[in-house]
């Protein structure tokens, strides 16, 4: 089975899906730009750096060129790759894959596709969180609509993406179940040491509360420190860890100087000292007002660590179980966060465990990768069927 693959740039999320699909099928992926430290910095990382884990090795890949005027993965003509119509048209493919619609060079792909005859999946994770109302609402419908059909099969990463397909009218043969993931088994080897260690020494200590990500309006950081304050106030100090840069972190720390409360500031962290991070938490919080998934989720949790996040994260319904996995809460809620922090700290931690292993394995690159080569086998059998039948 060959298969194509374009996506905007290397992405670190991706890799591990890539090193394991390819070991079931022909895969070349072709990039679309080559993102610079400075744009990563733009993009409300806060700062300009490179990942510090290799994202190329295991899979063929090739950088198309980008002949846009204002190269960049961040707007719809930042990316324009003509040359990805002649990979198609040369490549044989079973089957190719975008990962959306939200750059010009995945339409470029689309009509490749079609002029090839070769059938083309999306796999994205947008999801219905609140509907608009009126007119907007009626063109985002009959626009939407339009737009899906475009493709023969789609690639859904979870509850939410698939609800949201169903809704703008895909039949639900033509869904197939590939869910957002990272690498479990690196973060699982990586913070095992020290999971060991905190675990040993936890009777002597806070516990610790951590944030990863961008420290920007849409993740309201802001929230976690407010929740710790009215924990402080119940009687139960906590240690809040913020693991991100970004346009709030001079507010951030303006706050927690005004609360006395215990706050460690790391700044930007690179992808090899995620794992020790996590695994220092007692758990992770994730307080977007807007998050089509939350892969911060998946990383903790391959780490063993809960989760509490609000409701309109992406990955609430597939990864947090009450009771089991983690909690959710109202966007905005501070009173609420501050209740679920504390009814997962103090849950049982092996109930915890067993329940955090439980949810994260069935979201993991092997699942994700199964999940293509499916989609495509299935895909290509009812391609060819209908072929068949018009000739």
């Amino acid at each position: 089975m060959r298969i194509g693959f374009l996506v905007s740039h290397p992405i670190q999320y991706l890799t591990p899906l890539f090193r394991e699909l390819d070991k079931r099928c022909e895969l070349t992926v072709y990039f679309a730009h080559r993102q610079t430290p400075q744009q990563q910095a733009s993009a409300g990382f806060g700062v300009a750096f490179e990942w510090d884990v290799d994202l190329m090795s295991g899979y063929r890949s090739e950088f198309l060129p980008n002949v846009a005027r204002h190269p960049s993965s961040d707007s719809f003509w930042g990316c324009n790759t003509p040359t990805v119509s002649r990979r198609i048209a040369e490549g044989r493919f079973d089957a190719f894959i975008v990962p959306g619609w939200a750059l010009w060079s995945y339409w470029q792909a689309v009509f490749a596709c079609r002029r090839a005859g070769v059938p083309v999946l999306v796999r994205g994770d947008s999801q219905l969180v609140t509907q608009r109302r009126g007119a907007m609402r009626l063109a985002k419908e009959l626009v939407f609509r339009q737009v899906l059909r475009a493709f023969d099969g789609f690639l859904y990463v979870g509850q939410r993406n698939r609800e949201y397909l169903l809704h703008y009218g895909v039949p639900p043969e033509r869904l197939f179940f590939s869910p957002h993931c990272v690498d479990n088994d690196a973060f699982g080897r990586g913070s095992a040491a020290i999971r060991e260690q905190v675990q040993a020494s936890a009777s002597g200590r806070m516990p610790r509360v951590l944030f990863v990500g961008k420290l920007t309006p849409r993740k309201r950081p802001q929230d976690v420190l407010q929740a710790a304050i009215l924990l402080q106030q119940r009687g139960l100090a906590v240690e809040v860890v913020f693991a991100g840069s970004g346009e709030l972190s001079e507010e951030l720390e303006r706050l927690a100087q005004s609360a006395g409360l215990t706050i460690r500031f790391l700044g930007f962290v690179n992808q090899s000292e995620l794992p020790a991070i996590y695994a220092s938490a007692d758990l992770l919080v994730l307080s977007s007002v807007s998050e089509t998934w939350g892969l911060v989720v998946n990383e903790a949790m391959a780490c063993g660590v809960p989760a509490v996040v609000s409701e309109v994260v992406g990955c609430a319904p597939d990864l947090i179980e009450r009771g089991k996995s983690g909690a959710t809460y109202p966007p905005g809620d501070i009173p609420a966060m501050a209740r679920a922090i504390e009814e997962v700290l103090r849950m049982d931690r092996k109930v915890l465990r067993q329940g955090v292993a439980e949810r994260i394995a069935r979201y993991s690159p092997d699942v994700a990768a199964t999940g293509i080569v499916d989609g495509v086998t299935r895909l290509r059998q009812r391609f060819f069927a209908k072929a068949g039948k018009a000739a």
